[in-house]
């Protein structure tokens, strides 16, 4: 799947706008086998990451794709409406193409919960489907729509995801790039927790 959705355009890109701000300390929700987390952590030697997954099965398999970076890099089994990190306690929280796979109700109570870990003038950084902008790219999403299920990916193609970020809390809610890909469009937004 990753060959259809531009994934050597969009990893660069996410790992830029994640690091723009030099964070301290960043959250990957939805880390899977820390792909993501071990890449900003060779593109950051300063920076911590924790990565976040509910699949302890996968989260084992990280465990030694980021073991080489010691202590940098921790991953832990959590939901993402449930973070088990502290209040004010992260720089960035990124998460990619994790949404989609999220009922309605648990994607709000995620953006909530990123807020909440977020430190004042914190990062969001989300990747996923946006509304698709053509016929073509609406059939296209209507494939993913049938593997992850229709309830879970109506708000993006409705484009109601900066809403709901907006409505979780944060400010200054930006569309930084936009991938056109086999699957639909993918986006890159990012927001800003305010004090």
């Amino acid at each position: 799947m990753a060959l259809t959705m531009r994934e050597r355009a969009f990893r660069p890109a996410l790992i830029a706008a994640v690091l723009a701000h030099t964070p301290t300390v960043v959250l990957d929700v939805g880390c899977g086998t820390g792909k993501l987390a071990g890449r900003l952590a060779a593109a950051a030697p300063e920076t911590r990451v924790i990565g976040i997954d509910g699949d302890e099965q996968v989260l084992a398999l990280g465990a030694a794709r980021v073991a080489g970076f010691g202590e940098r890099v921790r991953l832990l089994a959590g939901l993402a409406d449930e973070l088990p990190l502290a209040d004010s306690s992260v720089d960035v929280v990124v998460a990619s193409l994790l949404l989609h796979h999220l009922p309605p109700s648990a994607k709000l109570a995620a953006l909530a919960q990123a807020r909440r870990v977020l430190t004042p003038g914190g990062r969001l950084v989300i990747a996923d489907w946006g509304p698709p902008h053509d016929p073509v790219m609406r059939a296209a999403f209507f494939a993913l729509q049938l593997l992850d299920g229709f309830a879970n990916t109506r708000d993006h193609a409705a484009g109601a995801i900066p809403a709901l970020i907006v409505k979780a809390g944060f400010a200054e809610v930006a569309l930084e790039q936009r991938w056109r890909t086999v699957w639909g469009s993918l986006e890159m937004l990012s927001a800003t927790r305010d004090g």
